[in-house]
């Protein structure tokens, strides 16, 4: 910086690369102010053009060291964007890489669970299957034993005729009160023997039934237990989609 005022002052300021500062002063001395002595150099004088050169110079300078500063910093500037580019770069990477690995694991997860309530609903499937098979085999079986019950009872009928028959036969010429108090005796005996009968029977159909009633009770509660089951994994697989759906939400805001 050159500046020259009414008196022929000239100064120049000049910073050095450490901060250092310093002025030169060319002009007439003003009244009553003492004038530093300088050092005469032998043999040398400094003419104005001199100290304009000088004075380019060390602009020249200044303007190289600004330059100079400028440039470092549009390098430090561009390094620091690279640098702030790659990180966003592989983090987009890292954000990507980890959706996809969820998304893949979340297709895992719900093929898997799929699979799981596929199975269950054909287990559950299979087992009314077997069910209803041994309802209709009690059913068939309580029919059978009812046939057969009747069949023996009319086999003790008929073996109770023919007794009677025999024994009536055998005592034809005996007096006619005698046998009937002898058939009263009899028809009292068998019918006695067949309700007898008739009630073992009945307890063991009944006992049958009591059976059959809770083998299949035990089977519902078999196939309850599986649908509740099935139902808490679609409600498990309902929950864990809807917090996906969230988290990519989150993931991609």
């Amino acid at each position: 910086m050159v500046a020259i005022n009414n008196s022929t002052e000239i100064r120049c300021q000049e910073k050095s690369r450490g901060g250092l500062s310093y002025e030169v002063i060319l002009a007439e001395p003003a009244p009553n102010v003492a004038v530093p002595k300088k050092p005469v150099t032998p043999g040398k004088n400094v003419s104005a053009e001199e100290i304009e050169n000088k004075l380019k110079a060390a602009e020249e300078r200044r303007i190289s060291l600004e330059q100079k500063k400028m440039a470092d910093l549009s390098y430090k500037l561009a390094k620091i964007e690279e640098a702030t580019r790659k990180k966003d770069e592989i983090t987009n990477e890292f954000i990507n890489q980890t959706k996809e690995n969820l998304e893949t694991k979340m297709e895992q997860h719900v093929e898997k669970r799929e699979a799981i309530i596929s199975d269950l609903k054909e287990k559950l499937k299979i087992h009314s299957q077997e069910i209803e098979k041994t309802r209709e085999q009690l059913e068939h079986q309580k029919y059978v034993e009812k046939i057969a019950i009747e069949e023996k009872l009319k086999s003790a009928q008929t073996l109770r005729d023919e007794n009677i028959k025999k024994m009536l036969e055998r005592l034809k010429e005996h007096n006619t009160i005698k046998i009937a108090e002898i058939k009263n005796q009899i028809d009292q005996l068998e019918s006695q023997k067949i309700e007898e009968k008739a009630r073992i029977i009945e307890n063991k159909l009944y006992t049958a039934e009591q059976n059959r009633e809770k083998e299949i009770q035990k089977k519902i509660e078999k196939v309850h237990k599986l649908e509740r089951r099935a139902e808490m994994v679609r409600q498990n697989k309902a929950a864990l989609c809807e917090e996906t759906k969230g988290t990519a939400i989150a993931s991609s805001g």
